[in-house]
């Protein structure tokens, strides 16, 4: 079997013309060098070079042999130099679990300052909890405290839902809450889900009340709804972070400003990782940015 290094000398010698001066190239001495072309030529069945004075001169297989070798050979050493520098200079790995438009808005814009590398999940509490039991993700960013055994919450942030409309909306005055919760119900709302989490949480802190309303429009998730708003079909409530960029404050409007409601996140993992050194560096990065 071919070994690697002698290919690297044999490159050497082709390149210098010389084993002496491809053996301080290679910092070998020169009967090791000679070993390797030797063991290489024996391998091969032929001479690879014609020794003359002072100069080693390639035969037409070792002219051969050094154009169909030396391509691979320093793909692979350029290879092998990448994956030293890569482990040498590794970032630690953290693994985070969050909803689409929180990764989208709050945490992707930091990655880059967080000093580790991201892997992220991306979807709804009920799967982000699964794949943290499962140990599928390190720490999650959740709108629930859901029950499970041995995970642990802490509380992060409250983001702020604003009922959100086109601009050319038309916002009528009121006299009284009846109104305008009627005015409400007749409107097109949008939703990501049948189940209204927000929607109903709205009408119990203003109208101490479940919603009367069903959305007219369902799509899969909050930056739907955020372009079907632009567009005119319907309003719906929004986080307020959605909303941070100036580009979408000109596109959409908040209506009745008063009227918001509000949502507890937590960050959550398991018990036994409170102590782990990536996932409190996680938590103190991300609540130097809420």
């Amino acid at each position: 079997m071919v070994d690697f290094e002698w290919y690297r000398s044999f490159i050497c010698i082709y390149k210098h013309s010389s084993v002496s001066e491809a053996a301080r190239t290679r910092m070998m001495t020169q009967p090791a060098m000679s070993q390797h072309l030797a063991s290489l030529e024996a391998e091969v069945g032929e001479p690879l070079f014609t020794r003359a004075p002072r100069k080693m001169i390639p035969t037409e297989r070792g002219k051969a042999l050094y154009t169909q070798v030396v391509p691979l050979i320093e793909a692979l050493e350029e290879t092998s130099q990448t994956l030293k520098n890569s482990t040498a200079t590794s970032l630690p790995i953290l693994r985070i679990g969050s909803a689409h438009e929180f990764f989208r808005e709050k945490i992707a814009p930091h990655i880059g300052s967080y000093q580790m590398r991201v892997i992220a999940s991306l979807g709804v509490a009920s799967k982000l909890l699964d794949w943290l039991l499962e140990e599928k993700v390190d720490v999650i960013v959740m709108s629930q405290k859901l029950v499970a055994p041995g995970i642990e919450y802490i509380p992060y942030m409250q983001e702020e839902f604003a009922l959100v409309a086109s601009p050319d909306y038309v916002e009528p005055a009121f006299a009284d809450k009846a109104s305008f919760e009627a005015w409400l119900c007749s409107q097109p709302w949008i939703s990501y889900g049948l189940d209204l989490p927000i929607i109903r949480r709205f009408w119990r802190e203003h109208f101490q009340k479940r919603p009367q309303t069903h959305p007219t429009h369902v799509v899969p998730d909050l930056h739907s709804v955020l372009k079907a708003i632009e567009h005119g079909a319907g309003i719906s409530l929004l986080p307020t972070f959605m909303l941070d960029d100036h580009l979408y404050r000109s596109k959409v409007k908040i209506m009745y400003p008063s009227c918001t409601v509000h949502n507890d996140l937590y960050l959550a993992y398991q018990m036994k990782n409170r102590n782990s050194p990536n996932v409190k560096a996680f938590i103190e990065a991300v609540k130097r940015t809420v």
